[in-house]
Order: C-alpha cells, then structure tokens, then sequence
C-alpha cells in the first residue's frame, strides 16, 4: 500500500532500536517524501540485557554507547528531531499516568502532528512499551475528535492476530531495505546477535533477512475509534 501524505510525524517509543524494528523503513520512505518526523525516546535502554556480541559494554559504559547508536539510526533513517526524553529503562510502568500523558501532550501540542507511531496497547509484550502505549492513547482519547492524528500502532504479542485479526496496514519497505538493515546494525549492542541469527532462519522457505524486513505492519487507528 501506499503511503498516505503527512504533515508531521511523531514516533514514541520507550527505547532505541524499538523504531529501527518496527518502522525504520517506514520513517525512512516518508522522509526520502520531505515529511518531517521528530522521535522522542523515552529511554536510553541503559537495562538493556545485551552488552555486544561479542561483549563490548559494561554495565556502566551502556547507557553513552545506546545513545550513541541511537543518533546513529537515527541519521540512517533521516531524523533530524530526536527528542531524549530522560526516563529510566524498565520504570516507565511506574511513572505516574498524569505525568506520562502531560508528556506525550506536550509533544502534539508542539508538533500538530498528523500521524504518530507507537506500540499498541495491550499486545506490546514489555511493560516499558505498554506504558508508552497506554499514554500515547489516553492522550489522543482526550482531544477533540476531529483534531485527533492518527496512530500507526504496532502489536507483536503471541496472541495479537487471533485477537485483533491482521495488521491493517502493510507497507512494502523493500525499496529502503538497506537503510532498515543499517539501523538495525546501528544499535549493535543489542542486535548483532539478532541479525546473524536471523539470516541463518527460514520462514515460508525464505531468509527471514527478506521477509522480516521487506514489510513493515501497524494497526491503523484512526480519529473515530478511540
């Protein structure tokens, strides 16, 4: 399918490498078109469990090599406006709902955005990513429905399709798949393991090197629906 136009996207996620995964081809396409994307992060990830492979952080050296890989994937997919938003890995759960939706409103206040990317709430497995969505959506339940943007959400639970059926959006990312594959290798910490691995699997007879990474899947929630 094809993209629809734009006027400002707003990616929110609660660590680097939760875009480079789920719609850094998608982000990459929509600015080859000159639609502006800012991505706030709201982690550094720095409880990440992977350290290299092989190893080559520590514990204490993690949080600047994260944030450091995330400017990277960022150039890689053209984000001039990342926004590092300052929580802590693994306590986004715990942060006040109130503050959470505070800051993810403050951000569309600024933005106008017409779309944003995020997870879906209640299939985002992480408690981290599933804080994140709650906010995202509670926030733009809140707004008036007509200046509501729309929500690319992603989904990835075990159960995700047998409860809400198939992604309703499927984009053809091929065309960007270089610069999804070096995002992904931007964040090296955490997915060198991943990626070799993953070339050595097959899914429906083929690499999963060209199906996971040839289509990028949301569930389109739009104005009216909330």
């Amino acid at each position: 399918m094809s993209l629809q136009p734009q006027r400002q996207i707003l990616v929110i996620f609660p660590h680097p490498d939760d875009e480079a995964f789920s719609s850094a081809g998608t982000i990459r396409m929509y600015r080859n078109m000159g639609v502006p994307v800012t991505y706030a992060c709201l982690t550094l990830g720095e409880m990440g469990r992977n350290l290299g492979n092989p190893p080559f952080a520590t514990r204490e050296s993690l949080p600047e090599i994260r944030r450091e890989e995330l400017i990277a994937a960022c150039e890689v997919m053209g984000i001039n406006d990342l926004r590092m938003m300052g929580l802590r890995d693994k306590t986004v759960e715990f942060e006040d709902d109130e503050k959470m939706v505070s800051l993810v409103k403050g951000l569309i206040d600024e933005l106008n955005p017409s779309l944003i990317i995020t997870f879906l709430p209640g299939y985002a497995v992480h408690p981290d990513h599933e804080a994140t969505a709650r906010a995202v959506f509670e926030t733009v339940r809140r707004m008036p429905t007509e200046d509501r943007p729309t929500i690319y959400a992603v989904g990835f639970a075990n159960n995700t399709i047998a409860e809400k059926g198939e992604p309703t959006l499927q984009i053809d990312v091929s065309s960007v798949k270089l610069e999804k594959v070096k995002a992904l290798q931007a964040h090296a910490s955490q997915t060198a393991w991943m990626i070799e691995e993953n070339a050595k699997r097959v899914d429906d007879g083929r690499p999963m090197s060209d199906s996971w990474l040839q289509y990028e899947r949301f569930y389109v929630i739009n104005q009216d629906i909330l």
